[in-house]
């Protein structure tokens, strides 16, 4: 019994027989995959990325389907995204810029325009998976027996590799120089890696496949419909809205009054110190931001939209409660900054911060909206998350952690080694500027992690090699049992 896709009645139509060039560009992104990908994730990744683009291109090129300008803009962010590995050593804004750029991707193959295509639209590549995989073996076969089969080719191929290895290896072995040379250039495929570099041969190859047939047979995600709710009375719809408008206006009071009055106001107003206040506040706020994001929502969802008059009562009430979460925004940042005057910068407070300021960002996309129509609104929101992520990465927040700590030190004499040990090696130009012995302290857990790790250059990021120059340039020179426990943080979770 053949397989029916689970989303065959939301594709445009079945994808035509598969290219040539797009079956090379998947055989290249599987055998870059298993060569590239076995040392981590850097450079790498990119370079991976590259023929997989190309065999979607091709995949969707022989199904005549142009790229819309949209589809283009996914397609280019999502591989800017994967710059960030390439820059960066810190493990997480790579990883987020590596989820949003898969995320990308699958918009740049479905072309969704709505909420709905926007959400669900990385899960249509799980369906393309068997479905792509037979569909590329169809392809393999149909050419394997032509009149023009692929034997001649593969064995072209098989005489060059042979060629290059022999070749490759007498000539390292006669010239110390050169072999450096190849071990820095040639990947390592050494046979105790073996099943490990298969898997990535299996995974790329499958991967690319995946994303070429939904190129050549995106879903339509677009086709799934939400019912608008009920519109409600003005009076039931408006009440509760503007009961909470005027209880935001009055927090908004108090905080504007408290907030950017000095310490001297806080002490007054609340008999605590100033960092207690900000770390008092700061998560209500957060969540207080979401949840009127939510309430935004559903009440576009039942407002009354039978006449002019309850189109602007909606853009009046709406509009107003927007601009007053934006101040909401504006002193939860606020508070946090507070905080970070009096402990420092950490992850999880530079990473809430970010969010909140993107939260502050839809906010006035919805008020844009409101002015100008919100077709464009789902692709404008995840543009601005895909924005943020790059930013997020570009901007090295290990290195601002550092680089506000060591200010920090310098201002007050304070520091966590405890907490800076854990960054990565995108801190140490700025913990580089810390005296000695301190200097050699903060930096003790990253120079042994550098010397251990010896990978090769597409496996390593720019703020590795960069660390690996200046520890290199200006070793350690901490006495032995200085450096020790030093947390002054009283709130270390947070």
């Amino acid at each position: 019994m053949e397989h029916t896709p689970l989303l065959a009645d939301l594709r445009v139509d079945p994808p035509g027989p598969v290219r040539t060039a797009t079956l090379w560009a998947v055989l290249a992104t599987g055998l870059l995959s298993m060569l590239l990908l076995g040392d981590g994730l850097a450079l790498n990744l990119l370079i991976v990325a590259v023929p997989a683009t190309l065999a979607a291109y091709f995949a969707a090129q022989k199904g005549g389907l142009r790229p819309r300008a949209w589809s283009l803009v996914w397609a280019v962010g999502g591989l800017g995204l994967l710059v960030v590995p390439a820059l960066r050593d810190a493990g997480w804004p790579s990883f987020l810029a590596i989820v949003s750029s898969i995320a990308l991707g699958s918009f740049a193959l479905h072309g969704s325009r709505t909420w709905i295509g926007i959400l669900l639209s990385p899960f249509g590549l799980f369906d393309a998976i068997l479905t792509g995989l037979r569909w590329g073996w169809r392809g393999v076969r149909e050419r394997a027996g032509g009149a023009r089969g692929a034997g001649p080719v593969l064995r072209a191929v098989a005489v060059t590799v042979v060629l290059l290895v022999v070749f490759g290896a007498l000539f390292a072995g006669a010239d110390a120089a050169f072999a450096d040379l190849l071990g820095d250039l040639i990947p390592d495929a050494s046979v105790s890696g073996s099943p490990w570099r298969v898997l990535l041969l299996v995974v790329g190859v499958v991967g690319a496949l995946a994303v070429a047939h939904t190129a050549a047979s995106p879903v339509r995600w677009d086709r799934l419909v939400v019912n608008p709710g009920r519109a409600r009375g003005r009076v039931e719809w408006a009440l509760p809205l503007i009961v909470l408008n005027v209880l935001f206006a009055a927090f908004n009071a108090v905080q504007l009054a408290v907030l950017f009055g000095g310490y001297d106001t806080v002490l007054d107003k609340t008999g605590l110190s100033y960092s207690d206040y900000a770390r008092q506040g700061f998560w209500q706020l957060l969540l207080a931001t979401l949840l009127t994001l939510l309430v935004i929502v559903f009440a576009q969802r039942w407002a009354p939209r039978g006449s002019a008059q309850d189109r602007t009562l909606v853009r009046a009430v709406l509009g107003t409660l927007c601009v007053m979460t934006l101040v909401v925004v504006a002193s939860a940042v606020r508070r946090m900054d507070m905080y970070v005057e009096a402990y420092g910068l950490t992850r999880l407070r530079i990473s809430v911060v970010a969010v909140e300021l993107w939260l502050g960002v839809i906010v006035l996309l919805i008020m844009a909206a409101g002015v100008w129509g919100a077709r464009w609104l789902p692709r404008a929101v995840a543009a601005s998350a895909a924005a943020g992520v790059l930013a997020f990465g570009l901007l090295s927040p290990d290195a601002l952690i550092a680089e506000r700590n060591v200010q920090r030190y310098e201002e007050t004499g304070k520091f966590d080694f405890d907490y800076t040990r854990q960054l990565s090696a995108d801190a140490v130009p700025a913990l580089d500027k810390l005296p000695e012995p301190q200097r050699s302290c903060a930096l003790k857990d990253v120079a042994e992690e550098l010397e251990s790790g010896d990978e090769p250059w597409f496996a390593t990021s720019l703020g590795e090699s960069r660390a690996r120059r200046i520890i290199k340039d200006r070793p350690l020179a901490a006495a032995p049992g200085f450096c020790g426990e030093s947390r002054d943080d009283p709130y270390p979770s947070y």
